[in-house]
């Protein structure tokens, strides 16, 4: 369905200026064209007395009724909110209901039913019992699970109109376990056990039975939910999702491995379950931290992109990891320092300050965004220099020059800014947390056709960030380094991977001087590891060995990003096992 307004800020006024043109049309028997001013009436101010009124009017005129507005493609959601009221008004209730109930699966945040008709009492008489089933599993199926309290009030007209049915008809089965399903999505639980549980008392089914286990889970009830999904097993036992489900509730509540092996009896009986196969992956990870769990899930959803309940799994539990799903927080002595003085309220002038050893530059950088005119004097380096790339004081590795430098010896930038578009296209996914690690190289396609130069030079000339908190702007720094690297890595996508050009340039920037850049730059290669299955060994190699170059210059000197560089192998696919196990040493310190 399509919608459409004339811009008016005001909706109100809006309807009330297309009901005046409405009654000027209707005054010249132009009964066509003020239908169609009280359909964009309606758009505007569905609750809308006056509105409702004059189509009243229009549905009662000899020449008039619902063919004033017939559903024509494309559909327009207007035309479907007046036309079911125009077949209310003719005692065509069941239809009406139909039409109105298709509108709110549309634009579930409007009230379209919130009119006499659908509140009256007496309607549920007049409708059958059966349609009323189907509009009901249609509407609750496109909602949220539950819907977020605020946005409840349109649909409580549906709420209330399925407890009077239920009440109208209290021996139909059907009637009483799709209100429990819709209640439910409401909020209302103990509303929802009741109806599904009068339904399983009715007629025993696999919907009852299944529609008072999900009524159970959301009042708490893990004991109960598990005795109806039992039962709603017997009576279809092949039933894969409701093996999937039993085996969620198991694990959320303590018991992992019975909620597995539910899950894997499911995957007997269908392999390829699009529910099952990525449940069963999440619940492993849970197990035993393998990222190839979490791989496995990437792979399916390459192979389902449409599969929602794969994406969620592989969200979930990546927004609990860092670099999976957010970016670990600087740890520079520069940012403590940042951190205190904005927390105590310092004022944004600038300050004096002296640390120990060479910094990133982008911590000093973000330093100075903050807190514009300090003077940071840097004593001298300890060996190796971080301030210069890793070939150069790094004997082992791969990599044995680099030739892309964004960072100059002296701190200072190596590339010129970029250009004006080209900063906002990543200023506008500064900030943005990414689901998880493929998620976040689809997102960043949009930065596919930034010139090179321009996201080489984002990375030591940030984007502007207005509004931004204070305290936000280094993370806002770091999350646009991020992206800008994750565009680099769909810069020329038709070269193949080795020997490209995207590859080159984000191992340079990797192996270049010690920095928030280094850290960017390993995530890119991570995430096209994630996507590009033959990508996984040279990646690994890659990651595995600039982690290896840092752990051998912090015995003697700090590295603050040794943490977070250790926090990439664990996210690196296919990573080596002793490198996995250095990483864990290094974070547990």
């Amino acid at each position: 369905m399509t919608e459409a307004h004339e811009g008016v800020a005001d909706p109100r006024l809006e309807a009330e200026g297309e009901l005046a043109m409405a009654r000027l049309a209707l005054d010249d028997g132009e009964l066509r064209h003020a239908a169609d001013h009280v359909v964009q009436a309606l758009f505007c101010a569905p609750e809308l007395p006056e509105a409702h009124e004059l189509l009243a009017a229009l549905a009662a005129h000899p020449a008039g009724g619902p063919d004033l507005l017939p559903l024509d493609q494309p559909l327009y959601v207007g035309t479907v909110v007046a036309r079911a009221h125009a077949l209310a008004a003719r005692g065509e209730h069941t239809e009406a209901l139909g039409l109105l109930v298709a509108a709110q699966c549309n634009a579930p945040d409007r009230p379209w039913a919130d009119v006499p008709w659908t509140q009256d009492p007496a309607v549920a008489a007049r409708l059958e019992p059966d349609a009323v089933c189907d509009a009901l599993l249609r509407l609750a199926g496109s909602l949220g699970d539950p819907v977020p309290e605020p946005e409840r009030p349109p649909l409580l007209p549906y709420r209330a109109l399925a407890l009077a049915m239920t009440h109208e008809h209290p021996g139909h089965a059907g009637l009483l376990w799709c209100s429990s399903l819709l209640l439910r999505r409401l909020g209302d639980p103990g509303a929802a056990v009741e109806l599904a549980a009068r339904s399983e008392r009715v007629e025993p089914s696999f919907h009852a039975a299944m529609a008072l286990g999900y009524a159970h889970r959301a009042a708490g009830h893990w004991e109960e939910a598990f005795q109806a999904w039992s039962r709603a097993l017997r009576l279809d036992p092949g039933n894969t999702a409701l093996h999937t489900d039993i085996g969620e509730l198991l694990a959320a509540n303590g018991r992992p491995e019975e909620g597995l092996a539910w899950v894997e009896r499911a995957l007997e009986l269908d392999p390829a379950d699009e529910s099952a196969y990525p449940t069963a992956c999440g619940m492993r990870f849970e197990r035993d931290g393998d990222l190839a769990h979490l791989t496995a899930i990437a792979g399916h959803l390459r192979e389902h992109p449409g599969n929602g309940h794969a994406d969620q799994v592989l969200a979930h539990h990546s927004q609990r990891r860092y670099w999976l799903g957010h970016l670990p927080r600087p740890t520079e002595s520069v940012m403590n320092v940042l951190r205190q003085i904005v927390g105590d309220g310092g004022g944004a002038g600038g300050v004096t300050l002296t640390v120990s050893a060479p910094e990133p530059p982008s911590a000093l950088l973000a330093f100075d965004l903050v807190m514009p005119g300090s003077e940071v004097s840097i004593a001298a380096p300890a060996e190796p220099d971080p301030r210069r790339t890793v070939p150069e004081v790094f004997q082992n590795g791969p990599v044995r020059s680099v030739r892309h430098r964004v960072w100059a010896e002296d701190g200072s930038p190596a590339v010129p800014p970029p250009s004006g578009e080209a900063a906002r296209a990543v200023g506008e996914l500064a900030g943005y947390r990414w689901r998880h690690v493929p998620g976040a190289y689809d997102d960043a396609v949009r930065l596919s056709g930034v010139p090179l130069g321009d996201l080489l030079g984002v990375l030591v000339h940030p984007p502007a960030f207005p509004g931004a908190d204070r305290a936000q702007i280094p993370d806002l720094v770091r999350s646009a380094q991020v992206w800008a690297c994750l565009g680099i890595a769909h810069h020329r996508p038709e070269q193949p991977w080795e020997g490209s050009e995207r590859r080159a340039v984000l191992v340079d920037l990797a192996f270049g001087p010690e920095d928030w850049v280094t850290e960017a730059a390993l995530f890119a290669l991570v995430a096209a590891a994630w996507t590009d299955p033959q990508a996984r060994a040279d990646v690994a190699e890659l990651v595995g060995w600039r982690f290896l170059a840092a752990v051998r210059a912090a015995q003697s000197r700090a590295v603050t990003v040794l943490e977070s560089l250790a926090l990439l192998v664990r996210a690196t696919p296919g990573m080596n096992a002793d490198l996995l196990g250095l990483a864990a040493e290094v974070l547990e310190d």
